[in-house]
This record gives C-alpha cells, sequence and structure tokens, in this order.
C-alpha cells in the first residue's frame, strides 16, 4: 500500500509530505526517546481533512499520531508505529472571541503565544503557561499546566468544549459554552489529557481570564531546599491568592545566572507572583513577607518594573535549556511528579538528597503551589553506570510520589516514560481506561503505544 499516493489522492498533495527533512522533524520531540520517522506528513486544513484521514487510517489500520509544537517531554509525538503523522500547523484559526462571555474559540495548531497576542486588545489573557509556545492543542492533549496553575488552574480547569474526530470519523463535541452543567458525563475530563489516544481535536472552546491591575513579582532565598519549601506550604495554607509560587534550587539558580545572564543568590529560592488591585497586593505582599521570614527566608526582594519580572520568568520558563547549556555533553531526563502538599517538603529533600548521593549533576524546580515538581537528571550518555543511575533516581522519584498519595506525572503527561508506572498508579481503574479506547478506538489506530499499555513490551 503507498500511503503517500493515497493520502495526495484523498486530501491533495500540497498537504502531504514525505520529505526526508520533515519526516525526520516529526520523529522526535523534546525528549530523549529514540527517535522513529513517520511513513508520511499529513498537514490538514479543516475538519473534514481530519474526518478523511482518520476514515482512511482505520480502515486500513494505519497509526495516526497528532503533531503540534513538538514541545513535549515523554514522547507523545514519537511515531513508534511509525504510519501517519498529522501536523496541525495550517489549523492555526483563532475562530472566534468572545469577551462578552470570556470565551475564545481556536483551531489545535493556534499556540500559546500568539492566541495572547490576539487577546490583549480585549484586556484578556489566557492563563496556562508550560513555558514552551506550545500548541493549545497540544496542550489540551497532555493537560498541560504551568507557573500559573496555583491560582488559575490547568487545562482541564480552562476547556468548555471539545470538537473532536473519533476514530471511525464521528464528530463529536464534549461540552459546551456554559461554565458549568450537571448534562451527562464530563467528556471534557475524559479526552483532556488523553494524548491523542481517543480522538483527534479539532477545535478549542477555551475559558480567558482578566489581565489583573497590578501585578508584583519577588524572590526570596533560604538555606535549604526544605525551608524554601517549608515557606511555600506556609503561604499556601495561609489562604493567600497568589498566583506563582516556584522553587528554584541553588543548582538551577547557578545554570541560570550564567545562561541568562542574571545575578540571582545561589541558594534555594521561590519565585513569586501575585495578581489583584495594588492595595490588595500590598496586604498579600506583607503577609507573605512575614511568613517567609518566620520560615528562615534570608532575603526577600521585589521585582515591580515589568523588564526585570519579565526576565526573571524568561530565565525560570529556560531552566532545563540552561542546566543542558552547562553541560553539553551530557543528556538529561526530566521527571514530573505532584504530590500532596504535605508531602512535598519530604519528596523535594529526597530528591535534593539523591542527587548528591548518586553523584549527579541536575537541579530541581517545581510549581510548588500545586504539589508538582521536576528534576532535571544529567548524565553521561556513555556511561552505562550514569545511565543506570539516571533511570534508578527517576524511579525512586516517581515511587515515592506514588507512596505519598501523588501522580507520577503532574503535568508532562504519560507518553512513553511513565507507561510502565500506570498499573501502579491506578490499579483496576487502568482497566477501565483500556475499556474506554477499546470501546473508541478498537482498532488502536490513535496514536498506538501512549498512556495506555496495550500490546506494548515495555509496558
Amino acid at each position: 500500500m503507498d500511503i503517500y499516493k493515497e493520502m495526495c489522492d484523498l486530501i491533495g498533495k500540497s498537504k502531504v509530505s514525505i520529505n526526508e527533512t520533515l519526516l525526520q522533524h516529526h520523529s522526535k520531540d523534546e525528549s530523549d526517546y529514540e527517535a522513529v520517522k513517520p511513513d508520511v506528513v499529513v498537514f490538514p486544513e479543516t475538519k473534514d481533512d481530519v474526518v478523511q484521514i482518520v476514515e482512511y487510517a482505520n480502515k486500513h489500520h494505519i497509526p495516526v499520531v497528532p503533531f503540534g509544537a513538538g514541545s513535549g517531554l515523554e514522547g507523545q509525538a514519537i511515531p513508534i508505529h511509525k504510519g501517519i503523522s498529522m501536523n496541525f500547523e495550517r489549523m492555526n484559526t483563532i475562530v472566534e472571541v468572545r469577551p462578552e462571555d470570556l470565551v475564545a474559540i481556536v483551531q489545535p495548531g493556534v499556540t500559546r503565544v500568539q492566541l495572547n497576542e490576539e487577546l490583549k486588545k480585549y484586556g484578556l489573557f489566557f492563563s496556562v503557561d508550560p513555558g514552551a509556545d506550545a500548541s493549545i492543542g497540544g496542550m489540551a492533549a497532555t493537560n498541560a499546566s504551568g507557573t500559573l496553575t496555583v491560582r488559575y488552574g490547568g487545562m482541564r480547569d480552562q476547556i468548555l468544549n471539545l470538537e473532536v474526530v473519533l476514530a471511525d470519523g464521528r464528530v463529536i463535541q464534549t461540552g459546551s459554552l456554559a461554565k458549568k452543567s450537571s448534562s451527562g458525563f464530563h467528556l471534557n475530563g475524559l479526552f483532556v489529557g488523553s494524548e491523542g489516544t481517543l480522538g483527534v481535536f479539532t477545535e478549542i472552546a477555551l475559558k480567558l481570564h482578566g489581565i489583573p491591575e497590578n501585578i508584583v513579582a519577588a524572590r526570596c532565598f533560604f538555606k535549604t531546599v526544605r525551608d524554601s519549601v517549608d515557606a511555600a506550604v506556609s503561604i499556601l495554607t495561609a489562604g493567600i491568592p497568589i498566583a506563582r509560587i516556584e522553587l528554584v534550587d541553588s543548582r538551577s539558580i547557578k545554570a541560570v545566572n550564567a545562561y541568562s545572564e542574571t545575578d540571582y543568590p545561589e541558594a534555594p529560592s521561590l519565585f513569586l507572583e501575585f495578581h489583584g488591585n495594588q492595595a490588595g497586593n500590598q496586604e498579600d505582599i506583607e503577609f507573605v513577607k512575614e511568613i517567609v521570614e518566620e520560615a528562615g527566608c534570608l532575603e526577600f526582594l521585589f521585582e515591580t518594573d515589568s523588564l526585570k519580572r519579565a526576565l526573571l520568568w524568561k530565565a525560570r520558563h529556560e531552566l532545563n535549556y540552561a542546566l543542558r547549556h552547562g553541560n553539553r555533553e551530557l543528556a538529561g531526563m526530566t521527571t514530573d511528579v505532584c504530590v500532596p502538599i504535605s508531602a512535598l517538603s519530604d519528596n523535594v529533600e529526597f530528591a535534593d538528597t539523591q542527587l548528591d548521593v548518586l553523584g549527579l549533576k541536575g537541579g530541581i524546580v517545581g510549581h510548588v503551589g500545586d504539589g508538582n515538581f521536576h528534576v532535571m537528571i544529567l548524565f553521561d550518555p556513555n556511561s552505562l553506570e550514569e545511565i543506570d543511575k539516571a533511570k534508578d533516581l527517576n524511579r525512586q522519584i516517581v515511587n515515592k510520589a506514588l507512596l505519598s498519595g501523588g501522580t507520577c506525572t503532574g503535568e508532562h503527561g504519560v507518553g512513553l516514560g511513565k507507561l510502565k508506572y500506570q498499573r501502579q498508579e491506578h490499579g483496576e481503574a487502568l482497566d477501565v481506561m483500556i475499556a474506554f479506547k477499546q470501546l473508541l478506538d478498537p482498532n488502536n489506530i490513535l496514536n498506538p503505544g501512549k498512556v495506555l499499555p496495550i500490546n506494548e513490551k515495555n509496558a
């Protein structure tokens, strides 16, 4: 079967490619998992294109793997069984902005930055901020979150409705434009985070938020990682409506200073941000200052200048690149766990200690306001001993998180890397998930080998 010819006949030659460079580009994401080239790359421009592609693939049992910006960290976009890579860069229209309803309707290829640029003129913004300029479709597929999650919530909290093409070509709507509903099952929750395994998104309705009147950022520094996390927990339990509260360990601060040309003190730190009006923010800041000083804060600094505030968050978002930039000869593995707030200090301190015990380079950062933290583990890719140490540390961090009542991934998604922990985390509930998959995609064509251990050797 000549998939390229069939696709050209079906949707038009201009929307199909087997160019070697394009195949290579679609063989990987930003993870370190082995690249696999698809048989063909398609660029749908309409919902009807998607329907035709999926119907053809289902009829001939050909895998279909959605591809957004390629910024994923767990291998979700890698076509491990080859087949069709479906790139949504041409479905990048902001269909409608309804400012009076605080709603935007977008196609999946729209990016976070593109959307927020358009929303500025309405005095609105879209809150999910994973750092990378990811596509909205990809963010919905992985249930992405980020630095603002503690205040506004992750992708599941922002989605009102999805237009989804199922494996058999049916098109469904999973919700409505109403802010809430008691009607039917919560299909938004099922499809968001499914990583393209249950259906293909062609349109997404999003909640929007007003741009705050006053924004203030702050930095505070501590002697130990535990002190900084304890301070974060105290802020949260005090009920302060903080917008961002990010942990950055001393290793990461050192890398940031070298990469971003900043001069932050090289100590475990919290990066904070307050959204509201000037009077309310000032009151919250004074309360937070008292809390962090009681927790052992060494210094508390404000960033009221918008450029300095932007630099602070730019430095935070570029931490992975900063750590790799200073260790170009090393490979990287990024963990992503989320635990109950009460267990956060123990889990972060454990990861911090184990990095030193195993003699590995790396750093710890996290959206500690919602219990989510990451460990960037650096290792020599030519050393079997270091590779084993890195894998072992990842396993230890995940196991401790699960024992604490947490999850193996807070925002990066399951993809390939967390597949082996699904049974351990979900138990018999995993069989219910597999039943949904088999009901909606009996031929297992939609991103096979991701999220659910169906006929996968590494599950």
